[in-house]
């Protein structure tokens, strides 16, 4: 069903550019244009303009597991409440985005902060070309801004850290033995009614080889948490697969200045002014309102773009 929805996006959006195009033929035949002729091309032009520009750039999504859903998890690094307050900020930009894409969003496990914040959280995304699109942001994300946390109102510098998995369907699922898994049950935490808190429905899941967890209590039997940790645990070994290749053709390669998930991709500062900067690509704004409200597309076509040339 979401192969035929896309499919269909994507004939309407070719209908589109086939209209716009037989309109801006009959323009060019007229001499003289008036002025609602002029603005009206100029529409026409930046309707095509842009498709193309959305072509192009999912020309570069032709990965293994670009058109997947994904499971991001955030992750509070050095700088104490206000790491976790900027985890937080960064998992609410993140639902921001797939809002905008129209994707769904559900979270599947959360660890909240003593004072404020997350220590780390798992959403998954759901939504056609979302691994593809999300994959260059995993790595070090550093906030400075003056503390809320300080009496002082001093200069803080916060990190966080951003995991990027494919979800990876069943088809395509990596053969995990019996005996390489230990699962420990526990009590789920935060909101979710008296006997999801009273039972040890929340699953954690432990693959002994490669020594990756995942864990899940968002759901309120054991069984459903325990299968959605297993999906977890595919789409971490799936990633870790990725990783692996990515690696072996760098060494062959020998090419280790410009590694794609090097530490600190990108810098968000709110003082002393406003720019929001990614290193990889010299992507940058002043906008930082818009970037942590979820607009960060000039973001991720700069990542695309760098991470197919390297």
């Amino acid at each position: 069903m979401q192969e035929l929805e896309y499919l269909k996006s994507e004939r309407d959006n070719f209908e589109t550019v086939k209209k716009s195009l037989a309109d801006i033929v009959s323009l060019a035949e007229i001499e003289d244009l008036s002025t609602e002729d002029t603005a009206l091309l100029e529409t026409e032009y930046g309707k095509i303009e842009k498709m193309l520009e959305e072509w192009e750039l999912k020309t570069l999504l032709g990965g293994e597991y670009d058109r997947n859903s994904v499971l991001l998890t955030v992750r509070s690094g050095a700088g104490g409440d206000d790491a976790q307050d900027w985890a937080e900020i960064l998992l609410r930009m993140y639902i921001r985005y797939a809002e905008r894409l129209q994707y769904k969003v559900r979270l599947l496990d959360e660890s909240r902060g003593a004072e404020a914040g997350i220590k780390s959280a798992t959403i998954e995304i759901d939504g056609i070309f979302a691994y593809g699109y999300l994959h260059g942001e995993s790595g070090i994300h550093r906030l400075v801004r003056l503390s809320p946390f300080n009496a002082n109102s001093l200069r803080q510098t916060s990190f966080a850290s951003v995991e990027v998995m494919p979800v990876v369907d069943a088809k395509t699922t990596i053969p995990i033995k019996s005996d390489d898994l230990r699962i420990d049950t526990y009590r789920s935490s935060g909101a979710g009614g008296q006997n999801v808190n009273k039972t040890e429905s929340a699953v954690r899941i432990t693959h002994i080889p490669t020594g990756l967890v995942s864990a899940c209590q968002s759901e309120r039997s054991q069984l459903q948490n325990k299968e959605e940790a297993m999906k977890m645990l595919q789409s971490k070994l799936a990633q870790k697969h990725i990783e692996e290749e990515a690696e072996a053709k760098r060494k062959l390669r020998g090419d280790f200045k410009t590694a794609a998930w090097g530490n600190q991709i990108r810098s968000y500062v709110l003082h002393p002014y406003t720019l929001v900067k990614d290193h990889r690509t010299e992507t940058e704004t002043s906008d930082t309102a818009r970037v942590l409200d979820g607009d960060i597309q000039m973001f991720i076509d700069s990542e695309l773009r760098f991470l197919a040339s390297h």
